[in-house]
């Protein structure tokens, strides 16, 4: 039996997993997020530790002869958040969150004062990272800067207190602009570009290694046999490449969460930092893989749902399964900024070529294709760092519509697999790095391609037609940019 913690934004999920992969048993519990100045965004760390507390009380309750079982534990976590703790180990500032963008002045004075640190981490310098979050709580809080003993990424805070250890593994530590991605090890230049060093850092490890153990008092409490291994484990990406299989180079999905990502898997570190592509470590040995990342994606739709007044399934509904062709209206998907390929926190959305005639249904159209033409961006950006793809998974809110996964199919010209079940878990990909630590199972054992319902190919004609629309939205971005300077 194997246990696996999601610590996201909005939920602490836990689920336990049997040998042969099967659900015994789930729990969550809601996290908070404060939110105390424009721009900020923090959570206590204490609220993850309590939530998880209650969610493995939950699982106990629910299945104590599968709990009392349990070999190995892995966790998933949100990235790049920086908890910041003292010699006792105390806890001394709410942990500043990936999506906190208060540091962006602080990324520029990094970078000029190490201007090869986008070299040395294979990625650009982003206000969402660990580092320049670092440069900004010396610079305002200098009194907290000062106790600094170690700095944690929010589940290796959830390690440390589970089995007192401070132990980062390799995907995580990639989005916290120290690392050195290529050479899978803390980049001591990085770490004193921001007045750290390495005693400050947790030690480094594969996600499928051993690291740690359940402490003795916790793994009685929730009457486990033995305290259970505790994995080296994944950032929140990784860990659902994990649950997809998506381990080999050239393995490669969409996601249409709140946010989007186009992940590719890579043999080798390939960065394209001008771009904003994200090049990390995969949570297995050797592996990197690279990302482009979309700050609004799913919920573009729900915004457009709230601003229209019509449920989401209403607007879809109106579409049908198939698109003809391309929506006359462009949309351009930056309600909260972008990151691939512009790097730009202060661009915003909007809508391009409406008419007297516009309907819902058209601006529906029209959010789904936008959100799809950034991930052609993406996609062009990850060709520029090398990387080829055959075909996409789709995951995530969003590709429970089959149209929304054709208009993708179309746009990026690729095969788009529609999956049995969507809603890939972290904490599943985190079960199955626990049941790798425990046992020592190589990847390509424990991790299973998913099951895919269909595949939608593109269409000539359709798929040309939204060349042309693609290329619309492409002048789009620097008109928007110069007229709201």
């Amino acid at each position: 039996m194997y246990i696996g913690i999601d610590l996201g934004t909005s939920a602490i999920k836990c689920i336990l997993i049997g040998e042969d992969g099967r659900v015994i048993a789930t729990a969550s519990e809601p996290l908070q997020v404060s939110r105390p100045k424009p721009g900020h965004s923090e959570q206590g760390p204490e609220s993850w530790w309590q939530a998880t507390l209650a969610g493995f009380d939950n699982l106990a309750k629910q299945a104590p002869r599968e709990m009392a079982a349990v070999r190995g534990i892995g966790l998933s976590g949100q990235q790049h958040g920086a908890t910041l703790l003292d010699k006792a180990g105390n806890v001394l500032r709410p942990c500043i969150l990936w999506n906190d963008v208060r540091s962006a002045k602080e990324c520029h004075e990094l970078v000029a004062r190490l201007p090869d640190l986008p070299r040395i981490t294979g990625n650009p310098t982003l206000p969402g990272f660990t580092a320049p979050k670092l440069v900004w709580v010396k610079k305002h809080e200098p009194e907290i800067f000062a106790r600094v003993a170690k700095v944690l990424l929010p589940k290796a805070y959830l390690r440390y207190r589970l089995s007192g250890e401070f132990i980062e593994d390799m995907s995580d530590a990639s989005g916290t602009g120290w690392l050195d991605v290529g050479k899978r090890a803390w980049s001591k230049a990085a770490l004193e570009a921001t007045d750290l060093s390495l005693d400050q850092m947790p030690a480094l490890v594969e996600g499928t290694a051993q690291a740690g153990r359940l402490r003795a008092e916790l793994a009685e409490r929730w009457g486990m046999a033995q305290p259970p291994v505790i994995a080296g484990s994944a950032g929140d990406n990784a860990a659902g490449a994990i649950a997809l299989g998506a381990i080999k180079p050239g393995d490669a999905f969409v996601s249409l969460g709140t946010s989007g990502v186009l992940w590719a898997t890579t043999a080798g570190f390939a960065p394209n930092t001008t771009a904003a592509v994200h090049a990390f470590c995969h949570c297995v040995p050797n592996t990197w893989h690279q990302m482009g990342v979309i700050l609004s994606a799913a919920s573009c739709l729900s915004w457009l749902s709230g601003v229209v007044g019509v449920a989401e399934g209403e607007l879809l509904k109106e579409l049908g399964d198939t698109a003809e062709r391309p929506a006359p209206v462009v949309f351009l998907p930056y309600l909260s900024g972008e990151r691939t390929p512009h790097n730009d926190a202060d661009i915003r959305g909007a809508f391009a070529g409406m008419s007297h005639d516009t309907s819902r249904g058209t601006l529906a159209q029209a959010v789904m294709e936008g959100v799809a033409f950034a991930m052609r961006d993406c996609l062009e950006a990850l060709q520029a760092a090398g990387t080829q793809l055959s075909s996409l998974d789709a995951i995530g809110g969003g590709a429970r519509s089959r149209l929304w996964l054709s208009i993708i199919a179309n746009v990026l010209s690729l095969p788009v697999n529609r999956l049995a079940d969507s809603e890939v878990s972290g904490a599943m990909g985190g079960a199955l790095l626990g049941r790798m630590a425990a046992t020592g199972e190589p990847a390509t054992v424990v991790c299973k391609p998913p099951k895919r319902m269909e595949t939608l190919e593109p269409r000539a004609a359709t798929r040309d037609a939204y060349s042309e629309s693609y290329a619309r939205y492409r002048k789009l971005y620097p008109a928007i940019k110069e007229a709201t300077r």
